[in-house]
């Protein structure tokens, strides 16, 4: 069993509140859970507007499905935001 930890920092300059944030939040996340089976939070920068801190993790069979699965999620959250990512950490543990 092999699992694919990722965090992703995400830059929206547009977000001038935490409510617009938090809209912006729950839709990847929902999307990306309802897609992916994977499970995502809000990891950091709760009370940063502008700056989106996102953790998601995956559990697959073999190091290629995780690879493979960690890179879908990041091509989804890349194409469903308008947020410029400014950052990626991934593991494998």
């Amino acid at each position: 069993m092999v699992i694919g930890v990722v965090e992703i920092e995400i830059y929206t300059p547009w977000v001038h509140s935490l409510k617009e944030k938090r809209m912006i939040v729950k839709s990847i996340c929902t999307k990306a859970k309802n897609k992916f089976n994977i499970s995502i939070a809000e990891i950091a920068q709760q009370d940063v507007h502008q700056r989106i801190v996102l953790g998601f993790a995956c559990v697959a069979g073999n190091t290629s499905h995780a690879y493979s699965t960690c890179d879908h999620v990041l091509n989804f959250i890349e194409g469903n935001t308008e947020g410029e990512i400014i950052k990626v950490d991934r593991q494998l543990l």
